[in-house]
């Protein structure tokens, strides 16, 4: 029998599968492809209960990490994800939080040590399609988001299994407007900060590397509904208080820079299997 088509997505936290891919992971798996979400870290260093922040009193790391794994596993129920898999590795925290520095952290494990590991749920799964972070920290500078990207382009170069390998990214013409449209809903917003232009130039070399836009419309509400089984990191965010059409408005799409590809498919694309069927 011919092997399905596998996409897999190699995520650092729980919760990330959920707010970057969930509406590939949706939309492929209705589609018939096999999906495979790959979770590096156990998120030890969320919020505890009560939005309570790593070294404060009441936050324990492995109740932390057994609450976010739990709700990891009801996400990728509600996405239809065929395969979860999970590489155990220490939450590094923040940019500027001392726990990167730990020796245990992600984010301080050898690219190549972590890099066997993935390769060998490459050989398991064969996935013609991978999915993970920029590797530079354009768009977001999380230590553990940046060396699963390391490590996922580590794994593709030594194992030669993908076909096709995908940045996730966003655009920041999808968020122009975005507060008008709050407005317009009657969410009540703080004062509009003064723009960044660094932060502007920044996101806007980001959007021109953008290679494939998927449209997961029919899928954000799937998406919205595994989003928030991560209540204990989101449940104050605005994501939850988005309006269900300024969410879908905002989240129908999903944008990808593509990394690595053999099969000579044009760009831009608006299907990440492109050239493979």
């Amino acid at each position: 029998m011919t092997e399905p088509l596998t996409l897999m997505a190699v995520h650092a936290h729980p919760d990330d599968e959920s707010s970057s891919t969930g509406g590939v992971l949706a939309r492929y798996a209705a589609e018939g492809v096999r999906t495979v979400v790959v979770t590096c870290t156990n998120g030890e260093l969320g919020d505890g209960p009560g939005g309570v922040k790593p070294g404060a009193d009441g936050h324990d790391r492995s109740q932390v990490a057994t609450t976010r794994l739990g709700e990891l596993e009801a996400a990728c129920d509600i996405l239809d994800v065929t395969h979860l898999e999970l590489l155990g590795y220490h939450d590094s925290g923040m940019p500027d939080w001392e726990y990167k520095d730990w020796p245990e952290a992600f984010c301080n494990v050898p690219v190549a040590d972590a890099a066997t590991r993935l390769s060998a749920l490459f050989d398991k799964y064969r996935p013609d399609v991978v999915v993970t972070y920029d590797n530079d920290g354009s768009g977001y500078n999380h230590p553990d988001h940046l060396h699963a990207s390391h490590v996922t382009m580590a794994a593709i170069e030594r194992s030669g299994i993908p076909k096709k390998a995908y940045f996730t990214a966003m655009r920041r013409s999808d968020w122009e407007g975005f507060r008008q449209v709050l407005e317009d809903l009657g969410v009540e917003l703080p004062e509009a900060p003064e723009p960044d232009p660094e932060m502007i130039e920044r996101m806007d070399a980001l959007e021109a590397r953008i290679t494939t836009t998927v449209d997961v419309g029919p899928f954000v509400v799937r998406k919205r509904k595994a989003l928030s089984t991560h209540a204990s990191q989101i449940e104050e965010s605005f994501f939850s208080k988005l309006p269900d059409e300024a969410f879908g408005r905002m989240f129908g799409r999903e944008n990808f820079i593509r990394a690595y590809d053999v099969t000579g498919a044009s760009a831009p694309e608006d299907d990440l299997f492109a050239g493979l069927r």
